[in-house]
């Protein structure tokens, strides 16, 4: 069985919750603009994964920019299969809160969503964002082929300049593959619009995301 230590450590495969097999029932249309939030999606257009704190909150953000399609909330980066929203707060999972966006590439680059990662939330923190403290409220980027990990590094290295140029701290920001995406509970899905007086929250630093990250491929 998972220990309070989980609030800070990630468990293993065999000291993980078990989960179980059937993923949880979601709605397919989003519920602020109505496009689907499970594939299949338009040819052409791409996904990202980003993990920020509260996922209500960092959702919003990434829903607002043009040229996202659709989003939505989910469980990553832990072992156990399908987990529960409850199961995710003991830490026994070690899911973090995550964000599936899926955008048009023609309308939205890949740098720009790393850039409302980046000032969306503050990414030194570890294993909490302000109030919100344990693993499932981690920062990640989880990354979709070699150029978007190669972007996310690249960009957490030009933002890791600029924090320090503001006296600010080290990263702790995971950057991997991605690993499964388990959707989360039909209630949390665009939290945010359906329940304006919500709760959120994410803060940034105040730091901005240097110009560079911007700059074109070589």
């Amino acid at each position: 069985m998972f220990t309070h230590r989980w609030k800070s450590e990630i468990p293993g495969p065999r000291e993980a919750l078990p989960g179980r097999s059937k993923p949880l029932a979601v709605p397919v249309p989003h519920y602020v603009n109505g496009n689907r939030i499970k594939p299949p999606f338009p040819e052409g257009f791409q996904t990202a994964y980003f993990a920020m704190g509260c996922f209500w909150g960092a959702e919003r953000q990434f829903w607002e920019l043009p040229g996202v399609y659709s989003t939505a909330v989910g469980y990553q980066g832990g072992p156990t299969p399908n987990p529960t929203y409850w199961e995710v707060c003991t830490g026994g999972t070690g899911h973090a809160e995550s964000v599936l966006v899926v955008f048009d590439p023609d309308r939205i680059d890949y740098r720009s969503l790393l850039a409302a990662f980046w000032e969306g939330h503050d990414p030194t923190q570890g294993m909490r964002q302000g109030a919100d403290a344990g693993t499932q409220y981690r920062s990640a980027v989880y990354t979709v082929g070699d150029r978007q990990r190669r972007l996310a590094g690249e960009s957490r290295d030009r933002y890791q300049a600029e924090l320090a140029a503001a006296r600010c701290g080290t990263i702790t920001t995971e950057i991997s593959p991605a690993p499964e995406f388990y959707y989360a509970e039909e209630y949390h899905q665009q939290y945010l619009a359906r329940n304006p007086g919500g709760y959120c929250g994410l803060g940034g630093t105040g730091v901005s995301c240097p110009s560079g990250i911007v700059e074109t491929d070589a």
